[in-house]
């Protein structure tokens, strides 16, 4: 197992400095996943602790070893790719038998680790096709895979499922799912700049903006408790309306935020009237998104199939206890 420690950790370009401030500790087998805005930051934090990027200034340890000097195949660290990264011109098998053969290990035990990882990620049937020959997902998880068989102490993932499908996501998700359930020693660190992603598969959720760390909590702390303005309308599908104005003055807050499905249709002192522009029906749920106005329609979830039509008029009202209220410099002042 692993625990990684980031002490006011910087990183810069030149003159333009991308990390500011890093301070983390990522719990032995535990699955941390990066979130923020394009250009935060996350995909060079990741980048630094494989030891891609070299750290400007600040510490990293591993196992409370300081390894800022210490080479990337020194580090114990395996990293999945965007981009699979995969020879073309060899076979799944020799794919992810190569760092294997690296390393000086025997036939047998090459064979022993790769059929035993293609098991795992079922791709024990395409060990003999080219890279070519699958799919997208299947190409994932060979990538996957390449790692697994290296039996790394950290596992470093980097957006692996944005090039997949919607249907190939889910799939592939559910695999890296039940990878760390099966793998409890591994610590994983995954970015991504999916919501459904980072809810579902972490343990811990940090999240930045602007090169430094905005708030790190579980999935459930970040989406009921965030300590800012800017996590509260960051986590969270769809994301959390926000409003101000007069209608933010009722609760005594600069701002107040609203989740979707908090509020429901009815009427009241603290109802919002407005026109529905659309209605998607999920089936199990429909989003309302309703103009109040603002720059920003305001989204409704309810429950079933609905049938609000276009221009139609709506009012809604937020459920009481669920208002989110923040002062002026964007910090929570507790719900109303």
């Amino acid at each position: 197992m692993s625990h990684l420690k980031l002490t006011e950790v910087f990183k810069d370009y030149g003159q333009v400095r991308v990390l500011k401030h890093i301070n983390l500790d990522i719990r032995s087998g535990e699955f941390m996943v990066f979130v923020g805005p394009s250009g935060c930051g996350k995909s060079t934090l990741l980048r630094t602790i494989a030891g891609l990027e070299t750290i400007t200034d600040g510490t990293l340890e591993i196992d409370g070893e300081v390894v800022n000097d210490r080479a990337p195949s020194k580090r114990g660290i395996a990293m999945v790719f965007q981009s699979y990264a995969l020879y073309p011109h060899m076979s799944v098998f020799d794919n992810m038998a190569y760092a294997l053969k690296l390393q000086g290990l025997s036939k047998s035990e090459i064979q022993t680790k790769v059929e035993a990882a293609g098991e795992q990620l079922q791709l024990t049937p395409y060990l003999k096709r080219l890279p070519g020959q699958l799919s997208g997902g299947q190409r994932q998880r060979v990538a996957i895979g390449r790692a697994i068989v290296r039996d790394p102490k950290v596992f470093l993932f980097d957006e692996p499922l944005s090039n997949l499908d919607a249907a190939l996501r889910v799939a592939t998700r559910l695999q890296i799912a039940k990878l760390h359930q099966s793998m409890e020693r591994s610590t994983m660190i995954y970015v991504t700049h999916d919501q459904v992603e980072a809810m579902t598969l972490a343990d811990r959720i940090c999240v930045l903006r602007d090169g430094m760390i905005e708030q790190v909590g579980t999935p459930g702390e970040l989406y009921e408790s965030p300590n800012s303005l800017f996590v509260a309308g960051f986590i969270g599908s769809p994301k959390m309306n926000i409003l101000d104005g007069e209608y933010a003055a009722k609760f005594g807050a600069e701002t107040v935020g609203l989740r979707a499905e908090h509020i429901g249709v009815g009427t009241g002192d603290k109802a919002i009237s407005g026109k529905v522009i659309h209605t998607e029906n999920l089936g199990s749920d429909s989003y309302i998104y309703v103009d109040t106005g603002k720059e920003e329609p305001l989204v409704v979830r309810q429950s079933g199939m609905q049938s609000y039509k276009p221009d139609e008029a709506i009012s809604v009202v937020p459920q009481p206890g669920m208002i989110y209220r923040f002062d002026k410099s964007g910090q929570p002042i507790g719900r109303g």
